[in-house]
């Protein structure tokens, strides 16, 4: 049974505060994953910690800005990190000597031992939170690239990293002022640490299950073994079970047909997919609370499957001419814009070559995407502010924002990070940005900076509230173009730095509050949780614009199409057209009052506009259906597409109603005791399948083809595939008109 708090307007789920407050979590999904007994003297910041957490961490952070510039590119994920960890923490355990010495007087005096104990949970938690904040390849890197690739401005080493510890850390201190409001509340449940925690509990406790029947940890490693083997069968063998669009192989040349069922550039109606990257593509379908899930699908099939075909099919933008679900722009012609052919030599806007060639056409899925993301902008501000408004105020005035829970009360064991050390931090890396921006020729004022930086600061809460329940930031990608392309129009690299800035500072500092959030779940101490975080987010910096200076400086042809290592920068490629549709192009010719596409600005009214009826409605009868009701979301769950299309929400949702809905009720025992591993298992023997694919190339052979069967060519025949077209644009091009 779905409850709400009818003073924030959040769904909550179900709980009995006077039945568990005293022994364990109010809510079942947290009872079912994390554990509420705490031992205050397991130790945590050890010398083996920082061995096996920084020396995965540093190896898998510059694998990964290596791979992230290879087409296809594997990715090092934190899961990967959190299972290869547990043996070397274990053998350190065994290996090292259990000697304790004492400090001189004059440091305290107190015991330490190279090996206090057995591995424990807590520094294996620590080691996931070093490489979930740091091992990826960091969104800046891409404009980093993009000046020195693109625009021809090497600006060196140390720019890059001072960009990019600007970019990161910033973000981590805006973490640390939200404690109060998205880390401490029973209700924020951050539902993506359940499995972490699962993950974790089931690594640590591997003795057989006392009232018989399998153990977790059994369980985890029979489902993650199916799942490393099955993913050739989708992944390289029989790649029409990942494309599982059969009815489109009926019909194969019926364009309707094939833009309905179709999964590669369709609406993905057949719901049926047997790849797992798939299925979990937006995020895992056994990790999101049923009710989260059929608000996100709600809403894709609102704007998706309604909407969406509805515009398409009247030819409202031109949108027939172009594919329906693409993530690519288009020209007049119907053909991949060229963003070369609008430029100079110099790389500047070419104003007549832009009249003669053509203005930019979005396919059906960019233009709801554009529409959808105008709406977010304003609708989770005014939802927070209504909703959440109570709290936040609350939480800014030092007071409880709600009941404290088991979990809450344990940690009150540990000294809090005061205020001013997540205070100095920001200090420190927002004035990195200046200097960033002051020190090179970047052409980007120090109030641009400001700016940048206000936007995170408005949205950090509101996307906390959303990435919570979701596990997806808030997408504020277009208001982090067309601001500085709208104050600074023709001026990409000051585009490029306040996107980078922007929107990694969000990112980040939502991945932060997550971390922090599985300290607490974990009852690390808070104190050893802001020094991993900002040890390894600091050092992992240096690694990675390193690894990218030497990337540069020792691989020929880097970045270009022809690089026999296929280091192609396919991200970069993105991001530089990006930059010059806004930074260059401009918003005010894409959303003018001259373009097809201006009335998508009308939708920040909208968005703003659209969670106040609900918001009367649920105050009005508290406990009507409108207390279910998220409308960011439903706005923002659909934010990823593209480059997601139909099946990876149909699919999603499938799974997500057979675990989350059916399981739960007619099997609650079982469900408490699996599901989190269930999603753990599938999510670590897919990445170590894919990944051991991509390094090995057995996914490759012979220059990138598969192996030539109908299994693996049947669903490459199809207009789903070639990307079929309601009509075809005429010779001369479409009318702007």
């Amino acid at each position: 049974m779905l409850e709400a708090d009818s003073q924030e307007g959040s769904v909550k789920m179900d709980y009995d505060f006077d039945e568990h407050e005293d022994e364990d979590s109010p809510y079942a999904e947290v009872r079912a994953s994390v554990s509420n007994i705490d031992d205050p003297e397991m130790p945590v910041l050890t010398l083996r910690l920082w061995i096996v957490g920084l020396g995965l961490t540093f190896i898998s952070a510059a694998a990964n800005v290596f791979f992230y510039m290879r087409q296809p590119a594997p990715s090092i994920t934190s899961t990967l990190l959190v299972i290869v960890a547990h043996p070397l923490g274990k053998l350190f355990a065994y290996w090292l000597p259990i000697t304790p010495y004492r400090l001189p007087r004059w440091l305290g005096g107190g015991e330490w031992s190279l090996n206090p104990g057995p591995w424990n949970i807590k520094e294996h938690a620590l080691v996931y939170m070093m490489a979930n904040v740091a091992t990826g390849a960091p969104y800046a890197i891409q404009a980093t690239i993009s000046i020195d690739i693109n625009y021809g401005l090497n600006l060196g080493y140390w720019f890059n990293t001072v960009l990019i510890l600007a970019t990161q850390l910033t973000g981590f201190g805006l973490a640390g002022l939200c404690k109060r409001l998205l880390v401490y509340p029973a209700s924020i449940v951050w539902p993506q640490n359940l499995v972490v925690c699962t993950l974790l509990n089931t690594l640590h406790a591997e003795e057989d299950e006392p009232r018989g029947g399998i153990s977790r940890f059994k369980y985890l490693i029979y489902v993650g073994t199916a799942a490393f083997f099955f993913y050739f069968l989708p992944g390289y063998l029989f790649t029409a079970l990942s494309v599982f669009s059969w009815i489109c192989w009926i019909k194969p040349d019926s364009i309707r047909v094939n833009q309905a069922f179709g999964i590669y550039t369709g609406m993905g109606l057949s719901f049926l997919t047997f790849d797992w990257t798939e299925i979990s593509w937006i995020t895992s379908p056994l990790m999101v609370p049923w009710w989260a899930q059929v608000q996100v699908f709600t809403g894709f099939v609102i704007f998706y499957w309604i909407m969406t075909p509805a515009l398409y099919y009247t030819n409202t933008w031109s949108l027939s001419y172009f594919p329906m679900y693409s993530s690519q722009l288009f020209d007049k012609y119907g053909r991949d814009y060229n963003v070369s052919m609008v430029l100079t030599d110099e790389k500047k806007f070419n104003a007549t070559a832009y009249e003669d060639y053509s203005p930019l056409y979005l396919p059906a899925a960019y233009a709801m995407a554009y529409l959808m993301a105008f709406a977010l902008a304003t609708c989770v501000i005014v939802h927070t502010v209504l909703f959440h408004g109570r709290a936040i105020l609350n939480g800014f005035r030092r007071m409880q924002v709600e009941k404290e829970d088991i979990h809450a009360k344990l940690m009150k064991a540990y000294p809090e990070v005061p205020m001013w050390w997540y205070l100095l931090v920001i200090g420190v890396f927002f004035s990195l940005a200046i200097v960033a921006v002051e020190v090179w020729d970047t052409d980007a004022p120090v109030w641009f900076i400001l700016l940048a930086a206000l936007i995170p600061v408005v949205y950090i809460i509101p996307s906390g509230y959303v990435y919570s329940i979701t596990g997806q930031v808030v997408s504020i990608n277009i208001i982090a173009q067309i601001i500085p392309g709208t104050i600074l129009p023709g001026q990409p690299i000051p585009n490029m730095i306040f996107k980078s800035y922007t929107l990694q500072t969000l990112s980040e500092g939502t991945r932060f509050v997550q971390d922090m959030k599985l300290g607490h779940y974990v009852k690390v101490p808070p104190r050893a949780t802001f020094i991993v975080q900002l040890t390894s987010t600091f050092l992992v910096a240096f690694i990675q614009c390193g690894m990218q200076q030497w990337i540069f400086e020792e691989v020929p042809d880097i970045c270009s199409q022809r690089q026999k290592y296929d280091l192609t920068c396919p991200h970069n490629e993105v991001f530089y057209e990006a930059s010059v549709l806004w930074g260059v192009i401009g918003p005010n010719r894409q959303f003018g009052a001259g373009s097809p596409y201006h009335p998508e600005l009308y939708a920040l009214i909208v968005g703003a506009i659209l969670p106040i009826p609900f918001w009367l409605w649920q105050r009005r009868f508290p406990n009507s259906w409108a207390r279910y009701v998220n409308t960011p979301l439903i706005l923002n769950g659909i934010s990823a597409i593209p480059p997601a299309t139909g099946i990876n929400y149909s699919a999603w949702f499938l799974v997500g109603f057979i675990f989350q809905y059916v399981l739960r009720r007619k099997n609650f025992a079982w469900w408490s005791k699996f599901n989190y591993v269930t999603s753990a298992a599938l999510d670590s023997g897919t990445c170590f399948a894919h990944l051991n694919a991509r390094l090995s190339d057995c996914q490759f052979p012979n220059g990138g083809h598969y192996l030539s069967w109908w299994g693996n060519d049947v669903w490459k025949q199809t207009l789903d595939f070639k990307g079929a077209t309601l009509k075809t644009p005429p010779p001369t091009g479409i009318s702007s008109n």
